[in-house]
Order: C-alpha cells, then structure tokens, then sequence
C-alpha cells in the first residue's frame, strides 16, 4: 500500500458520482445512508442509524466472506463489531453489523492529541495478540497475505512465539473514546495467526501516514518492544507485496 496523499484522503469520504447501492437503500430503510469510507478499489462503508453496511464489488478482490467468517469467530473474544446480517448478489458483497462504541484514532482532533491516540493503538494490538488461538482454524491464515511467502522478499523470520494477527493495523482500525482510551477495533477480514510484528510493522508505518512523521518509538515504547527491523522491513514488504 503506498502512502495516501491529501486528494486521496478526501476522495475516501465522498461518494462522487457514485449512486448509493439498492442493498444499503433498502437496509437503511427509514435512516439515510452516510458514507463513512470509500476504498480505493470502490468499496463502500455507509453508517445506516446504529448500524454500518460494508458493500465490495467483487471487482474490488476483497472477500467480506472471510470478514464475516472472522467477525463471528472473534465474537466474545475482543471488542469488534458484531455480525447482523450478509449477502451478496451478482455485483458485489454486503455485511452489515452492529455499530461499535468510540470512534477511529485519527483525524484533526487525535492529531492535536496524538500520544493518546499512539497509545490506544498500542493497547488495542495488545489486547488483540492476547487473544487464545487454540481454535483459530489454521486454514484462514493462508488465506490472507500474513500467511503467504513470496519468494521475491526472501525468507520469513522465524516465528517464535504465535499470537493472533489483525492484519490491517493502519490507525484507523483502532476505536478509541472521547476520552483518549481504546475501546475497540474494526476491520478483521485480514485475522490470521502469525508474527506480531505483521501488526507491530504496519501500524507504525500507518503512524506517518495520519499523524505525521516521528513517532514510531513512541509507538514501540507504548506496546513494549523495540523494534525489531529485520522483521519490520520484512513485513512492510510482505504487506506491500501482496496488497
């Protein structure tokens, strides 16, 4: 994934010329649909009153599918969105679930409060890498880009020590309170068993790209770990590789 610039920033909270999907119309019933996220594939996120939809075209390569899958898994095990329904048609996938306490670590105000923020990431990866995976099923993990191994990139480092993986780490997966606490996060359909610093490499990657240069250590200081570069680079690339 490469480093989003300002334009693409704004792009991801307009709708353009796009029509609202019939599916969110019709789940929204007597709410209006407000877009909350527009991917660069074309995948739309719209909160319908306490409810958000997620809607992919299947042009987009993201499955909701695995999200759906992981969601239901991870219920009761870390504070994520609940699953209320899914579907899918001959042009696209929906997922709807039950909206989430808080709000995502970035933007204006958790820039001008951004250790609160660094912080609430860091806790929230912890809370997510304590999570037993006794039960996890092992086949999910090749089925994301934490369980491939291109050859390109070289040889993956040694697992030690396996915890479950996020696998989307960028800061605004994290949900964070008014307070400057976590309280949750969102965008499980990249779950997977692995290496912490797949997380560890991405949401401090994600750190310049939201709050600005210069605060990586702040970041490895809040989770308590220094960094691990062999494993960084080799994750950063890993990610970049197969997004």
């Amino acid at each position: 994934m490469t480093d989003p610039d300002f334009a693409s920033l704004s792009a991801q909270h307009e709708l353009g010329d796009s029509p609202i999907p019939a599916i969110v119309s019709l789940l929204a019933g007597v709410h209006i649909p407000e877009l909350v996220w527009r991917n660069e594939l074309g995948g739309l996120t719209f909160r319908i009153g306490k409810r958000f939809v997620k809607w992919n075209p299947y042009r987009t390569g993201i499955d909701l599918a695995l999200e759906r899958r992981r969601l239901e898994w991870l219920a009761g095990r870390h504070p994520a969105p609940i699953v209320l329904d899914y579907g899918e048609d001959a042009e696209a996938q929906w997922l709807l679930t039950r909206e989430q306490p808080g709000e995502a670590a970035v933007g204006d105000i958790w820039r001008s409060r951004s250790s609160e923020a660094i912080k609430a990431i860091a806790v929230g990866l912890q809370a997510i890498h304590r999570v037993p995976i006794n039960d996890f099923p092992r086949e999910w993990t090749k089925e994301v880009w934490v369980g491939q191994s291109p050859s390109e990139i070289g040889p993956r480092p040694a697992l030690e020590h396996p915890v479950l993986v996020h696998g989307d780490a960028c800061a605004p997966n994290t949900l964070i309170s008014a307070a400057g606490k976590w309280v949750g996060n969102v965008d499980f359909g990249d779950l997977a068993v692995g290496d912490r610093w797949a997380d560890l490499a991405i949401a401090s990657l994600s750190l310049d790209w939201n709050f600005g240069a210069g605060h990586q250590d702040e970041f490895f200081t809040a989770y308590g770990v220094k960094p691990d570069n062999e494993r960084i680079m080799y994750y950063r690339a890993l990610w970049e590789a197969e997004s």
